[in-house]
């Protein structure tokens, strides 16, 4: 063993090493894969069928990170269900899973392929990683043997779990991830727990969760605003419905909203409208994709902040509860009424004037609105909306939701039945907050065509989106 004094230079080596290699941005890239998909079918296929099947897309994502790296990106993140697709019952899924190991094992499936078994999958993506020396993240499933000492054990002997994985650039397994809020994927189990999955690297520290896992406290906030991460990255198999679930949107609001980095990489399916991929900033979108037209592939790559919140260019932390608390609370009127939007009871104030202050409330929530028309079209209706609830169409969540809504005719009774994607009149100004329970908010804005127009609207020092 060395002695202590001759460890020391060693050790300020390594950490003067380590500072050089850290860097104040780095270069993302995210692909949209429109995945090569198993003929549906409740029998397993033998493993050998099921590992062509996974090749193909392989063949499809190694060509994405090729050009990635050759872009000079640090880090490709690829889709939910990029790999096999979604077309399972827990039995057809089984070929296509492998057994993945925690991380703190450092294992690097490119040159030890075998010492967790059979793992193929993981070999690919590993080599991928190590020969092009970039980061590589994607969606892949593992499966976990289990016995009757286990009370939770399935019937089969083995748990089934919907996991992402994470490559460095030597190929080495540095981060794996259950997903914790599953939609409607009966073929994988629930973790036990909620996992906050963080790994440090040069250019900042990441976190990693899947899809539905966005709408949740577990582990999506709790990555931020406890285990302080700079990026996320985010595999989905994402499917837009007007008005609030839309990809780009959404994701590029809770990016400004949680102030951090995003780099969301969907599925691209039209028939199962899943498109909308892209890599966000606090500022908001650096680029993005949306295409419903065609069925191809799209690769994304833009700089960031390796540090967003260190960064002149973010945004500072709004407080909207605050703003909204400090406006005045109008009574109610004639004009307040009641509508559905995905099953949750919404209060409406129709927008009867060219512009001024409204504000609606349901229970204790208010939603205020600061609003000029430029040109008010006598054939549209818009609507002030506010819902606080528990809402259970995908799964069950606490939403606070501030909405300016056109409705689809000027028949109030139809404001929220129907999504609307385009409008006539213009805003010359509009202002929205709301006293809303929790500091983490996200701005969302529709457009026509049901896209993000980045720099068109903005978080001000009022908690406001000015269109």
């Amino acid at each position: 063993m060395l002695p202590s004094q001759a460890l020391l230079p060693a050790v300020l080596l390594a950490l003067a090493a380590l500072q050089a290699l850290a860097s104040d941005t780095f270069i993302a890239a995210v692909y949209e894969h429109a995945v090569i998909l198993p003929d549906a079918t409740e029998e397993p296929v033998p493993p050998s069928q099921a590992l062509a099947l996974m090749n193909k897309n392989m063949d499809v994502l190694e060509g994405a990170v090729e050009e990635a790296a050759r872009q000079g990106a640090h880090i490709i993140v690829t889709p939910e269900d990029g790999i096999y697709g979604w077309r399972f019952t827990r039995e057809s899924i089984y070929p296509y899973l492998e057994d993945i190991p925690d991380p703190a094992v450092n294992w690097i499936p490119c040159t030890d392929p075998s010492r967790f078994g059979p793992a193929p999958v993981q070999e690919r993506l590993s080599c991928m990683a190590r020969n092009h020396s970039i980061y590589v993240v994607a969606n892949i499933g593992d499966k976990k043997p289990c016995d009757s000492s286990d009370p939770d054990c399935p019937e089969d002997g083995h748990y089934q779990y919907n996991t992402d994985v994470v490559f460095d650039t030597q190929g080495k397994l540095v981060a794996r991830y259950h997903k914790y809020n599953l939609f409607f994927e009966s073929q994988f189990n629930y973790p036990k727990e909620p996992e906050a999955v963080t790994f440090e690297t040069p250019f900042g520290k990441f976190g990693i969760f899947t899809c539905f896992d966005i709408l949740f406290y577990e582990p999506a906030v709790v990555l931020v605003s406890k285990m302080q991460v700079d990026t996320v990255l985010f595999p989905t198999a994402w499917m837009n419905f007007l008005p609030f679930l839309t990809a780009v949107q959404l994701h590029s609001a809770w990016a400004m909203g949680m102030r951090v980095n995003v780099l969301a990489a969907n599925t691209h399916n039209t028939s199962m409208e899943m498109t909308g991929s892209g890599i966000y900033a606090p500022a908001g979108a650096k680029t993005y994709f949306y295409n419903t037209k065609t069925e191809d592939g799209h690769l994304l790559i833009a700089e960031l902040d390796a540090h967003p919140r260190l960064s002149p260019a973010s945004p500072p932390a709004v407080s909207w509860n605050s703003y909204a608390l400090s406006v005045e609370r109008f009574s109610q009127n004639d004009h307040e009424f009641t509508g559905v939007i995905f099953e949750d009871p919404f209060t409406f104030m129709e927008l009867t004037k060219p512009g001024g202050n409204v504000t609606v409330c349901q229970k204790d929530f208010c939603c205020h609105l600061r609003y000029k028309m430029a040109e008010k079209r006598d054939d549209e209706v818009y609507v002030l909306g506010a819902f606080d609830g528990l809402h259970v169409v995908e799964g069950q969540y606490y939403m606070q939701i501030c909405t300016l809504l056109k409705c689809p005719s000027s028949n109030l009774s139809t404001c929220g039945g129907e999504h609307v994607e385009t409008a006539q009149t213009k805003f010359e100004m509009f202002s929205l907050s709301g006293t809303f329970g929790t500091s983490y908010v996200f701005p969302e804005v529709l457009y026509s065509g049901v896209q993000l127009a980045p720099g068109e609207f903005e978080v001000t020092g009022h908690p406001s989106l000015l269109s």
